[in-house]
Formats: structure tokens, sequence, C-alpha cells
């Protein structure tokens, strides 16, 4: 499992190499004293004397509660003993001094995230992964598996997916991603450890279909997702997240899912803007705008509805409406190529060279991936097709 790995990991896998402890010319009897105890600390460290060596490791940060080497290896010990809130304080001071160290932010993070201090847990992860955890896998994969689960958490579920993806392309599923990958894709916000004992097998039965998906085990999933639409056909996020399935392989029949999803979740976003995606490609252009602007109320900061309500406008032949929704989606998330496409054509429908010339240097600058087609779906994960 990612989480008992992570702590039977010695310390010496998390040694930084510009922690040296340089020989010192003694200035003073503290001076000498410190060193002293930093030595005879480190000794017992060595020796597996870890009480001794914690004992003696506060001895010395009362006399330089600045040094790094102090600090560094007695927050890590009171990790390693679990011991997480002395482990909190400790490595706090540590990354005060040292910003750049992303292992002790990931240490950090873990112990907050153990002592139940959410945000603080994500935002602390989120330095590690900024500042890097070098090649310490265990480490990195760690903090990726409680960064999926806390994405989720706070219902960032797209970003979640993401993480998820990144964990799958380092190798094979471990079996603990199955629960963070089923909450994620039936978007319920919870911890894995808040999941009711009536809903366990759906989770686990969504996150196997999940991985699945992710890993393009197409058959597998296929037989996962129909079993969860027969044995949980009235369950928030089912019939969603098969519809998402169904649009890569035949969008004729999402339609229905996400038309069920809606009946059950009425004010499921995605829902929507998967139903709007597919009424578009049917030229059902009124269907499809009240769909987007339905979710737009729902969630205005989403780009996917704001583009979804320019295509549909622009179809209707209101060129205004249209370029400004283009515009707004565009802004929120100028990632999504389909948006910068969209807006190519209408600016040059509407003799707008320049800002036509804009998004053509917008489509180029994201690369290949995103902009070699003006197709894709409308979801906000738009690199990864098959996501739910």
């Amino acid at each position: 499992m990612i989480r008992q790995a992570l702590l039977t990991v010695s310390l010496a896998a998390f040694a930084f190499p510009s922690l040296i402890v340089a020989a010192q010319t003694p200035s003073s009897p503290a001076r000498q004293s410190f060193d002293q105890l930093l030595q005879a600390a480190e000794k017992a460290r060595d020796e597996n004397r870890n009480d001794e060596a914690i004992r003696l490791f506060r001895r010395a940060i009362t006399e330089q509660p600045d040094s790094e080497q102090a600090l560094w290896f007695l927050g890590t010990l009171l990790y390693e003993k679990q011991q997480y809130a002395d482990a909190r304080d400790v490595l706090r001071q540590f990354v005060t001094l040292r910003p750049d160290a992303g292992p002790a932010w990931a240490l950090l993070g873990i112990s907050e995230f153990q002592l139940r201090a959410y945000p603080r847990a994500l935002d602390h992860f989120e330095r590690a992964m900024a500042a890097g955890m070098g090649d310490r896998n265990e480490l990195i994969q760690s903090v990726y598996f409680d960064v999926v689960v806390l994405l989720t958490r706070f219902e960032r579920y797209d970003e979640s997916i993401d993480m998820l993806q990144r964990m799958l392309a380092n190798g094979a599923p471990d079996p603990a991603l199955t629960e963070p990958a089923g909450l994620a894709g039936l978007r319920l916000p919870l911890l894995p450890s808040e999941v009711p004992p009536d809903r366990v097998e759906l989770v686990h039965l969504a996150g196997r279909a999940v991985l699945d998906v992710q890993t393009q085990h197409y058959e597998n999933a296929e037989s996962e997702l129909k079993q969860l639409v027969t044995n949980y056909a009235n369950e928030p996020g089912v019939h969603y997240l098969y519809g998402a399935y169904l649009v890569q392989l035949h969008p004729n029949e999402s339609v229905a899912e996400f038309e069920r999803e809606l009946e059950i979740s009425p004010s499921h976003v995605l829902a929507r803007v998967r139903l709007a995606e597919q009424l578009i490609a049917k030229r059902d252009f009124d269907h499809a705008l009240a769909l987007a602007q339905q979710a737009i109320k729902l969630d205005p900061k989403r780009a996917s509805p704001h583009m979804l309500a320019g295509e549909a406008f622009v179809a209707k032949g209101n060129a205004g409406d249209g370029v400004k929704e283009l515009e707004t989606a565009r802004d929120i998330d100028p990632t999504v190529a389909r948006a910068h496409w969209d807006l190519l054509r209408a600016y040059i429908a509407a003799g707008r060279k320049e800002d036509a010339e804009r998004e053509k240097q917008a489509i180029e600058k994201l690369g290949n991936r995103d902009s070699q087609s003006p197709s894709g779906n409308a979801g906000d994960n738009p690199h990864d097709q098959a996501a739910p």
C-alpha cells in the first residue's frame, strides 16, 4: 500500500545533500556544547536509539533554533514514529529556513493530512510538487495519492483525475487507488475513510472502471460500467460516468445516460455540458444553448458551458453573443484549444484579422497535443478524451 510503503522508508532516503555539518572552529563554550549535542544525537540516530536521538536533537535546537540539520533530523524522526503533531511543528520551522526542500514540504503535508488539517496539507503538497522531490518515488507516489484524495474532497474532480493519470503513468495501478478513483469518477466529495458502508461496493466498482478506462483496458471498463448502471441505476454520478465513457465509442448512446443523470442529479453541471455537446453535434442548437446556459448559472467559472453556449449562438446566427461567450471561455481557461479554434473561425468570419491572428498564435503555443484539430470534447479535461 502507498502509505505503508512510505512509512517504512529509512531516514537515509530523505537526506538532503546540502545538509552537511561543516567543521567549525570552536569559538565559544556554547558552540562546543551545540556541536557535541548534534554529534551525540546523530550517533544515537545512526544506532537506532531514536528516543535518545529525539531528546538530544531537541536540546540542540534549544541552543541553536536555526540549525537545519537538527530540525530536519528531528522532524523526520518524529515523522517516522508517527508523532505527527510534533513532526508538523518541527518541519514548519525547517521549511522557513529551506523553502526549496520539496521532501520537507511533502512530509509536512503528510503530517497535516494525518492530523486532518486538509487545506494546509493540500497547499503544502502543492509546494512539494512545485519544488520537486527528486527521485524519491515512494514519497512522490504518496504525495500524489493524498493529492488525488484531497482534490476530490474539495470538489476539484477534474484536477483529481489529472493527478490520477500522473500516478498511472508511473506504472500499474496500485489497489489502494481504487477508492480514490471511484470517488473522483462519481464526483463524491469524500475521503476513502468517509465512504458509508452501504456505498463501499459502489465506489469500488466505479473505481475499477475508472482505472480500466485510464489504463485503456476498455473491455473490462465497459463490463464494469454496465454492471454499475445495472446495480446502481438510481445512484448519482453513475449514469454520467457511463455516458462520459460512451461519448468516445458510442456517442449517440451517451445522450440517454446524460439525460438520466439529470433526472437523478438536477444540478449536475457536466451532465449538461456533455449533453449540450452531443446536441450541438446533432444540430439541435436551441436545446444545447438552453442546457449550456443552465450550466453557466450553476457554475459560471467553468469554461466549457461558455464555450458551448458560444458555439450554439454562432450556429444560430447570433455572432455577437457567441463571440462574447467564447471569449469568456478562453479567458477562464486559455488551455482549451477548441475555444481558440471557435474564436479563430468567428473572427475570420467577422473580418477581425488582428484578433484572428492572436488566436492562431495561441493555438500554436498550445502545441500539437491540443491544437492539431479543432475537434475534441467539451469537458474541462481536454487532453484526455476518455476521462470521465
